[in-house]
């Protein structure tokens, strides 16, 4: 499988940004999605996932009510879309694509996911 993110670059504190994360060689509609990052020094965090169909989404605290996560199933495709962006969330983003969710992380573990893209930088500066 490939999933190959794209959309990250250089915003404005307050900005926006949509990034996309297209797959390949696997059945999307299979597999629950999920979005992370890493800033430099820093583990790898959860951000948001998406289940099959889209019906639940999940987000992390710092990003609630200003991300959204979608995908669109015939395009094998998620997104992120980012409102009011912060310099906290300046990170490497990572796509993600897990078969099943566990019960205890229910898609906030980056081990319950399978495949991961390479990532696309989001720099937030004035």
């Amino acid at each position: 499988a490939r999933l190959r993110e794209s959309g990250g670059g250089l915003v404005q504190p307050g900005g926006s940004l949509r990034l996309s994360c297209v797959t390949s060689g696997l059945t999307f509609g299979n597999y629950a999605m999920g979005w992370f990052r890493q800033a430099p020094g820093k583990e790898r965090e959860f951000v948001a996932s998406i289940g099959w169909g889209g019906a639940i989404t999940d987000y992390a605290d710092s990003v609630e009510d200003r991300f959204s996560i979608n995908r669109v199933d015939a395009e094998n495709t998620v997104y992120l879309q980012m409102y009011q962006l912060k310099t906290e969330d300046t990170a490497v983003y990572f796509c993600a694509a897990s078969p099943q969710l566990g019960v205890d992380c229910r898609g906030r573990c980056a081990d319950e996911y399978v495949f991961w893209g390479q990532g696309t930088q989001v720099t937030v500066s004035s």
